[in-house]
């Protein structure tokens, strides 16, 4: 046993390469069983529910979690709970995904019986193709390799990796087949960053009714900069008598003017601002809007109806409250 630099860098070279080659020999053996397990799991009508013991069960729960994200309703039970009353929850409806190395866990391999007597339609992944497990298959997937990255060649490591990746293609598989799209995934999602980038709207996060900013074209400066220090958006609109935003006047113009030295107390709202301001639609992604204003480099935008009516205005520190940015 050595501890040195280089001897500890080598061993963690070696392990990578030898589940690298792992996933290289399960690549080449992948063949029509792969699109029948796939072609199984697309017709059912009830659930996945994926199986295993030890290293293979916390395997199976995360493909299972995988499964589930991505448009296939999947689910784990435990084998040696399914024994013991969860063989319940398994219908003839549904399609069993069964994970072991070996294929000979006693667990795993005391329900098959069972199951193939309610007819449940059986996936294996396994690396024992002569196993139990691979003979009450209907479709046996070959996850088995050459060794494992344990110096002792006991402890799952590269076919676990197999596992993992084996069970990774059949979700890509099945959500490509399925049609399953980025909006389809925040849905399941909605607490995390891709569920809020893709599910929340400008109208979810805008500033609207009395909230927003505005002053006609001929507003005297004073009656802009009480406008804009009473709303708080750090700018406001300018809108024509309908509404439609024509200008935007923010606190970065005001330093602008103020830098030259100008005379402001006499100017109109319509003689600071900028004319034709940037605008978005309120049922448009608020991503989009942060793109906008990044791409721009501007701090607040204003918010329109379908027909160009002002309804709202939102700037960066909207965005970042609401996690979008």
């Amino acid at each position: 046993m050595s501890t040195t630099p280089a001897s500890l860098l080598q061993l963690a070279r070696d392990t990578l390469d030898i589940e690298a080659a792992a996933l290289e020999g399960l690549k080449a053996r992948l063949d029509e069983r792969f699109v029948r397990a796939v072609q199984m799991v697309l017709g059912m009508s009830g659930r996945l529910v994926v199986t295993g013991m030890g290293k293979s069960g916390h395997i199976g729960r995360k493909i299972a979690a995988t499964m589930a994200s991505t448009g296939t309703p999947a689910l784990f039970v435990h084998p040696a709970e399914a024994s013991h009353g969860d063989l319940g929850m398994i219908q003839p409806v549904d399609v069993v995904l069964a994970i072991s190395n070996s294929g000979e866990s006693d667990e795993l391999v005391s329900i098959l019986p069972v199951l193939k007597r309610q007819g449940v339609p059986l996936i294996a992944m396994t690396g024992g193709l002569q196993s139990s497990l691979a003979q009450h298959a209907d479709v046996v997937l070959d996850s088995s390799v050459e060794r494992e990255a344990c110096p002792l060649n006991l402890a799952p490591t590269a076919s676990t990796t197999a596992q993992l990746a084996l069970g990774d293609a059949l979700a890509v598989a099945l959500l490509d087949a399925r049609g399953f799209r980025a909006e389809d995934f925040a849905r399941s999602h909605p607490g995390g960053a891709l569920g809020r980038r893709l599910l929340t709207l400008v109208s979810d996060v805008m500033r609207s009714g009395e909230q927003v900013p505005r002053v006609p074209p001929q507003a005297g400066f004073s009656e802009l900069m009480r406008e804009m220090s009473h709303k708080g958006l750090g700018a406001s609109a300018v809108v024509d008598e309908a509404g439609r935003p024509v200008g935007i006047f923010t606190d970065g113009d005001l330093r602008r003017l103020i830098e030259k030295g100008q005379d402001l107390r006499g100017l109109s709202a319509g003689e600071v601002m900028h004319a034709q301001p940037r605008t978005i639609r309120a049922d448009v992604l608020a991503v989009e809007a942060a793109e906008m204003m990044e791409q721009h480099r501007i701090t607040s935008i204003l918010v329109v109806d379908a027909a160009g009516l002002l309804c709202g205005a939102l700037n960066t520190n909207d965005l970042m409250r609401a996690k979008v940015i």
